[in-house]
Formats: structure tokens, C-alpha cells, sequence
């Protein structure tokens, strides 16, 4: 990337600006679509053994 001019290089508040715009868009879908029973089940609840 040394040809390009400083303008167009990616810098390192950049880099922290995406992150930041990707964090918000997820968490702002979560909340619009707010899947809170799905995550309950998914992640914190333990399955039932099956009975045989």
C-alpha cells in the first residue's frame, strides 16, 4: 500500500470506527428483533436427558 496517497491508507481509527459501527448494528438488531426466548433456550438452559 506504500503507493497509495495518506488519505487512502487504512489507519487505526479506521479500523476502531468499524468495530464500533459493527457492535452497534448488532446490538441494534438484537433489540429490534429481540430473539430473548430463542438465546434463554439456546445458551443458558440445559437439556432434558432423554428417557429411554
Amino acid at each position: 500500500m506504500a503507493g497509495l496517497p495518506a488519505r487512502l491508507r487504512l489507519q487505526p481509527t479506521d479500523v476502531k470506527a468499524a468495530a464500533l459501527w459493527g457492535v452497534t448494528a448488532a446490538t441494534g438488531a438484537l433489540y429490534l428483533i429481540q430473539p430473548w426466548g430463542w438465546l434463554k433456550k439456546t445458551f443458558l438452559e440445559k437439556p432434558e436427558p432423554e428417557q429411554k
